[in-house]
């Protein structure tokens, strides 16, 4: 039995392929423990795996309601923070592992992990592109480098790089980097057949289980983009958005939380922020999709351009009017080209097989640790 350790946050779309190729690593009979925030245990417990929460994460949570610049520098500490990596030496020092799994944006945790000389791999949740140009050249990166961060240089440092998402939609490193890439495709739960037997097309609405200034304004607009189509509307607004602060009209259902894997086989088209996991689970269901990026410090807006420039889906800006969207939607509806280029990608989606494929890399890269020791 092989010990693996994944390192993690609460940013919503990274959680979720961790979670997938952990559950799998079990299947498969291996050990799987998690470090994370203290805010993920019950979740995270719930998949069936043992986990520790950090010492000092700092107070940034997903779901948190604060301004902008105060968001942004609680995101921002907590992915430089050195005191993740001090947890994650403590951690293993109780419970070793043969191989320790950390996410791509968790800068603190991949220095402590290279000067202790662990081996790890780096996982990267989105594409590779968009965390590279808004993670790396962005903000973020910045603050790292004043901290003696080099993100580039600490994925370059790990044993592994796996990144959980379709090969042909990404782009690859920069020319001269040392970084070698393992395109593993999306990492996601069971694909379910289609179900669809209504005669009125149903859309699913989902924006980012994250706390997003703005967020409830902009859902308010497409639902009343929505609103005179002939459509049935099937609306998450996750924790970050209150239902009651909506408007919803007769063709539309409000929900807390629905999961999306049950819902996507009944509907035709998914609107989303362009975050990586609604939309790679999308396109492996065949659904166009429609993106309206919102925080454009992450992935969202290079996703949702990628999706345009592939012809799977459409982009409209956040602030569009409800005219705008509707007119979106209308044109996805009635452009059987979208759902054509959605089902070639979502056939490549599911032969890719990316929980398994990152789970037998995982393996391998232990195995070899473990003959090399």
């Amino acid at each position: 039995m092989t010990r693996f350790l994944f390192v993690t946050w609460d940013g919503g779309g990274n959680v979720g392929p961790a979670v997938e190729i952990g559950k799998e690593l079990q299947r498969r009979g291996e050990d799987v423990r998690f470090l994370g925030q203290k805010q993920q245990r019950e979740p995270i417990e719930l998949a069936g795996f043992d986990f520790s929460a950090y010492s000092k994460p700092g107070s940034w949570t997903a779901t948190g309601k604060r301004g902008v610049l105060k968001n942004a520098a609680g995101f921002l500490s907590l992915v430089v923070g050195r005191s993740l990596g001090r947890d994650l030496i403590a951690t293993l020092k109780t419970a070793p592992a043969d191989l320790v799994v950390i996410d791509c944006l968790l800068f603190g945790a991949l220095d402590a992990a290279a000067r202790a000389g662990l081996r790890h791999a780096v996982l990267v949740h989105s594409l590779y592109d968009a965390i590279d140009t808004k993670m790396a050249s962005g903000a973020p990166g910045a603050v790292a480098r004043i901290a003696g961060l080099n993100p580039r240089k600490l994925w370059a440092a790990a044993d592994l790089v796996l990144v959980a998402t379709l090969e042909e939609l990404d782009r690859p490193p920069r020319p001269g980097s040392p970084l070698l890439l393992n395109y593993t495709g999306p990492t996601l739960p069971d694909i379910a057949e289609s179900v669809v037997t209504s005669s009125v097309p149903t859309i699913l609405v989902s924006l980012s289980t994250t706390y997003i200034a703005g967020q409830a304004q902009v859902l308010q607009r497409v639902l009343d983009a929505v609103a005179d189509l002939p459509v049935r509307a099937i609306v998450t607004t996750g924790p970050a958005v209150e239902p009651t602060e909506l408007r919803a009209s007769a063709n539309t259902e409000l929900h807390r939380y629905l999961p999306h894997r049950e819902v996507m086989p009944t509907v035709c088209l998914v609107i989303g922020h362009g975050g990586h996991s609604t939309t790679m689970l999308a396109l492996a269901h065949n659904l166009p999709i429609l993106i309206l990026p919102i925080n454009l410090m992450f992935d969202q807006a290079i996703i949702g351009r990628t999706i345009q420039d592939k012809g799977a889906g459409h982009t409209v800006a956040s602030s569009s009017p409800p005219a705008q969207i509707r007119a979106a939607v209308e044109r996805i509806l009635t452009d059987g080209s979208y759902q054509r280029e959605a089902t070639r990608l979502g056939a490549a989606i599911r032969a890719g097989s990316g929980t398994q494929t990152a789970a037998t890399l995982l393996q391998t890269q232990a195995l070899q640790v473990e003959l090399r020791e």
